[in-house]
């Protein structure tokens, strides 16, 4: 019995520690210089170090943000295009500098994000000690507001909520029939998006 729980536990682990995030591929797609210049090929990117990799024809070059308007790539992984814009922002209260968020939705309101590694307690059954520490990916949330400045959002659903005004009753009722989670990322984007055409003229 020790060892089949041993060998769980190292399936686990095997499985936590061979998982790859976008970041750490390739990624069809194409970046737009400050210069205006548009180059295709394959991209990775460092949103927590704000540059990227571009490889083209064997060729490979890096950018800072300071260097990069926006890029998109395809990201196979969840079959969908990505925008990146490089905007600048004032980390750690300290003056503003370019770097990446990923553009989520558009319109009364607009959602950008930025991505993270954080080590996670995960309870397991199987595990010896009743709990094990893995990387989890975490996305921080943040609101560009029509006059260009961005404003860290924590992401709850009860934010969410809040920052969609007197249409609450109809957003809950929308996540609900289509049992969409706020705490799901791609979620998250429908429920926005939702929001977002209640204002649309028709």
């Amino acid at each position: 019995m020790k060892r089949y729980i041993f060998f769980i536990c190292f399936i686990i682990s095997f499985a936590a520690a061979a998982q790859q995030y976008a970041f750490e591929l390739w990624h069809e797609g194409k970046v737009v210089l400050e210069t205006s210049d548009t180059i295709k090929g394959l991209l990775k990117y460092d949103i927590q170090n704000d540059f990227i990799q571009v490889k083209k024809q064997n060729k490979l070059e890096s950018f800072t943000a300071r260097k990069v308007l926006a890029f998109e790539i395809f990201d196979a992984s969840v079959k969908r295009y990505r925008q990146f814009y490089s905007l600048p922002y004032s980390q750690n209260n300290t003056y503003k500098t370019p770097i990446f968020f990923e553009l989520l939705c558009e319109g009364k309101l607009t959602v950008l994000a930025r991505e993270k590694l954080e080590y996670k307690t995960v309870s397991s059954p199987f595990y010896y000690y009743g709990t094990y520490s893995t990387l989890v990916l975490i996305n921080q949330y943040y609101l560009l507001k029509p006059n260009g400045s961005i404003e860290d959002f924590v992401g709850r659903k009860s934010d969410w909520l809040a920052a969609m005004e007197n249409k609450e009753s109809e957003i809950k009722e929308y996540a609900k029939v289509n049992r969409l989670d706020f705490d799901d990322k791609y979620e998250l984007i429908r429920i926005v998006d939702y929001y977002n055409s209640l204002f649309l003229k028709k």
